[in-house]
């Protein structure tokens, strides 16, 4: 049978998103954390010491990702294609997020059709708000694994949209 190890390397492989130490026992049918918790550091060790292009990235939960210094060839394989003004709404959302559809629509004329293309492509979310009749939309653990954002998303939302948004208008 695969040791612990090489086990947890499999669900980081095959998962390809944020998951903690009890998602990754669970995953593994097995109650001993502390035997995960401890393969992991060892899996983690074994990347930081070779000379590869991949990494356990462990600041808020474990995937496994490519390093910074390999980034242009993945963006030229996998390359998530957003016009500007689609780009433009997904900041908005990032910032403002979870943000009504409606209150969107104010910042971004188009925003419904850019919703779906975003939901389509996992970058936002969309989930009925509490009166049923709108919807909130909001970024995505892929979002912030694809723009590689780490840490505290909460100090993105400090940032003034009208600054960010001054020069383009509505209508793209």
């Amino acid at each position: 049978m695969a040791s612990l190890k090489s086990r947890i390397e499999a669900v980081l492989f095959t998962t390809a998103r944020v998951l903690q130490i009890e998602d990754i026992a669970q995953i593994l049918e097995t109650e001993d954390i502390d035997a995960v918790e401890e393969a992991m550091l060892d899996l983690i060790m074994d990347y930081s010491t070779r000379d590869g292009a991949l990494e356990i990235d462990d600041e808020n939960g474990y995937i496994l990702q490519v390093k910074d210094e390999h980034m242009d060839i993945v963006e030229k394989l996998c390359p998530v294609e957003l016009s500007k003004p689609v780009l433009k709404t997904l900041t908005v959302i990032a910032l403002k997020g979870p943000i009504r559809q409606s209150v969107l629509k104010e910042y971004r004329s188009n925003a419904y059709e850019h919703i779906a293309e975003l939901v389509e492509k996992g970058l936002v979310s969309k989930t009925r708000d509490k009166n049923g009749r709108s919807f909130n939309v909001a970024t995505t653990p892929k979002f912030a694994e694809y723009f590689k954002l780490k840490g505290d998303l909460r100090s993105l939302m400090s940032q003034d949209i009208e600054t960010l948004l001054k020069n383009s208008t509505t209508e793209d």
